[in-house]
């Protein structure tokens, strides 16, 4: 669905599974995302989720394949997860993204996450697009400031304080 240089963004699929289970049950891939790593079961609904998303509607998480080598090496997309962080918050897109240990500092992130913001700039729902990241992952604020995302305030999801952030079109 979208190509950079290196990169093959496409929706999730099935085959998708194995590998998107190794990579959020890596304790270094998930230390600032989640407090205890997800079961075979959590991954698995996660990736119907993902899945489902693009049914419903017409945007979701994008397998992250590297074309080189054929082999999926994250998620990022946009998602409405229905967090219940507030009105202002859940009517927008909410962008997402997580790689696996061996995309890191490689700049496939950056790459990535630019091409999924091009793509939703590109939609006629993708005026605005939130996330949230905890205070503790540096990498990603780094990497939501560079998307254009500026940080609305703090709030509390699943017990632990997180920042939300807004991206407008083509900020």
């Amino acid at each position: 669905m979208i190509e950079t240089p290196r990169l093959r963004l496409r929706p999730h699929a099935l085959e998708d599974f194995d590998a998107m289970r190794a990579m959020l049950r890596d304790p270094d891939v998930m230390h600032h995302i989640a407090p205890v790593l997800p079961s075979e079961e959590d991954v698995w609904n996660r990736l119907l989720r993902y899945i489902g998303h693009w049914r419903a509607f017409d945007f979701g998480i994008f397998a992250v394949i590297e074309r080189e080598t054929d082999r999926y090496i994250g998620g990022a997309g946009f998602a409405d997860f229905r967090r219940g962080l507030g009105d202002t918050f859940q009517t927008s897109p909410e962008g997402a993204w997580v790689f696996a240990k061996e995309a890191h500092g490689r700049g496939i992130a950056a790459e990535a996450t630019l091409a999924m913001h091009d793509w939703l700039d590109a939609q006629p729902f993708g005026g605005r697009s939130v996330c949230i990241i905890g205070p503790g992952n540096t990498r990603s604020r780094r990497l939501a400031a560079k998307l254009g995302y500026v940080e609305t305030g703090a709030a509390q999801y699943r017990g632990e304080t997180t920042l939300t952030f807004e991206r407008l079109r083509g900020d």
